[in-house]
C-alpha cells in the first residue's frame, strides 16, 4: 500500500464527509493505494455515526473510536500502530489542512529520501494574539533546544516513512515534538514543506492558551528524557557531586579559617554561628540526595525491560 493516512478527530461530525471525499479524489487522480484512519477521540456530536456512513461506501476509510477522550498523542499513537502504508500522512480532521499537499508529501519521503517532512503553514488565518505570535516564541525555543531546523513544529500535516512511525511512541501531549521523538530515535533526514492553511468551516478550536504553557514543560520533559533515560547517573550525579565538593570545601574553608584565628589569638564567631556554615552544610546534603537519586535511578533503569532497546537499521549475513 502506497500511503496510510491518519486523521485524529474530536466533535469533528461536519467535516469528515467532505474531507474523506477530498482526500479520495487525490488519492484517484494520482493512482495511489491507500488507506484512512480516522481516530475518534471520544467525539459526543455523533462523528463516529458519520464515519460508519462513510465507510460502507468506501472500504478503504478504517476507524476507531476512544471510550473518551485521551488527547490527540493518543490518537495518533494508536493510527501508527494500526496503518500499513509506506508512506504515513497525518492531518487534521478541520478542514485546514489541504489534502492537495499529499503528492508533494509523498514525493518527498519516496524520491527525496526524508525521514519525516513537517508541513509549515506559512500564512495563517488565526488569531495573531491568540496563535501566531505564541506559535512563533513556541517554535523558536523548540528549534533552539532541539537543533532541528523547523518553522512549525506542531503542523498537523506532516509525512512520515513507515519505519519512523513504527519505532516511535508518542503519549501525554508530545504530538508537537514528534520531530525531536524522531531525531533523538535515529531518524536525522527531517525536511520541510510550505503548506496551505485554510480556514475553519465548521466548529471551533479545541486548543487554548494553555496548550503552550504545557509545550513548554513537555518540551523541557522530552529534552531531559532522551538525553538521560539511559543514564541518569550522569545528569544527577554529577551535579551532586559537584555540590557535594563546593558544600565540603566551604566546610574546610570555614575550619581553616577558625584555626587561624585560633592559632593567631583572634577573636571569633563560632562555625555553627555562622551563616556559611549552614550554606555549606545544606550544599554537601542536597549533593548526596542527587547523588542517590541518580544512583537509584540507573538501579531502576538496569532493571526496567527496555534498558536495551535500541533501533537497528539493517542487518547483513545475519
Amino acid at each position: 500500500m502506497d500511503i496510510s493516512v491518519i486523521v485524529p478527530l474530536y466533535n469533528e461530525a461536519e467535516s469528515v464527509a467532505p474531507l474523506t471525499d477530498w482526500i479520495k479524489r487525490v488519492m484517484e487522480d494520482n493512482h495511489f493505494t491507500y488507506e484512512i484512519i480516522m481516530v475518534d477521540d471520544g467525539s459526543n456530536d455523533g462523528s463516529f455515526s458519520k464515519i460508519e456512513e462513510l465507510i460502507k461506501a468506501n472500504p478503504c476509510i478504517k476507524a476507531i473510536k476512544f471510550r473518551r477522550n485521551y488527547g490527540k498523542s493518543a490518537a495518533l499513537n494508536v493510527g501508527f500502530e494500526h496503518c500499513s502504508g509506506d508512506v504515513v500522512i497525518t492531518m487534521d480532521a478541520d478542514l485546514q489542512d489541504s489534502p492537495d499537499e499529499i503528492p508533494g508529501l509523498f514525493k518527498m519521503i519516496k524520491q527525496d529520501n526524508f525521514d519525516l517532512v513537517s508541513g509549515w503553514k506559512k500564512v495563517r488565518y488565526d488569531s495573531k494574539l491568540a496563535k501566531n505570535i505564541p506559535s512563533k516564541l513556541f517554535n523558536a525555543t523548540t528549534r533552539m533546544m532541539s537543533g532541528i531546523k523547523l518553522h512549525d513544529f506542531n503542523c498537523g500535516l506532516k509525512a512520515y516513512k513507515k519505519e519512523v512511525v513504527k519505532s516511535i511512541e508518542v503519549y501525554g501531549e508530545m504530538h508537537r515534538y514528534i520531530p525531536v521523538i524522531a531525531k533523538w530515535a535515529g531518524f536525522t533526514n527531517i525536511g520541510e514543506k510550505v503548506v496551505q492553511h485554510r480556514k475553519r468551516q465548521y466548529g471551533t478550536s479545541k486548543f487554548g492558551m494553555n496548550r503552550f504553557i504545557n509545550g513548554y514543560l513537555d518540551l523541557m520533559s522530552i529534552m531531559f528524557v532522551s538525553k538521560f533515560s539511559k543514564k541518569p547517573m550522569h545528569f544527577f550525579g554529577a551535579i551532586g557531586s559537584v555540590m557535594f565538593i563546593i558544600g565540603i570545601l566551604a566546610a574546610i574553608v570555614l575550619g581553616v579559617q577558625k584555626l587561624i584565628a585560633i592559632y593567631h589569638g583572634i577573636p571569633m564567631r563560632k562555625i555553627t554561628d555562622t551563616t556559611y556554615f549552614y550554606i555549606s552544610l545544606c550544599t554537601v546534603a542536597i549533593g548526596i540526595q542527587l547523588f542517590l537519586t541518580g544512583f537509584l535511578a540507573e538501579l531502576i533503569g538496569r532493571n526496567s525491560p527496555s534498558r536495551n532497546h535500541y533501533l537497528i537499521e539493517k542487518e547483513c549475513n545475519f
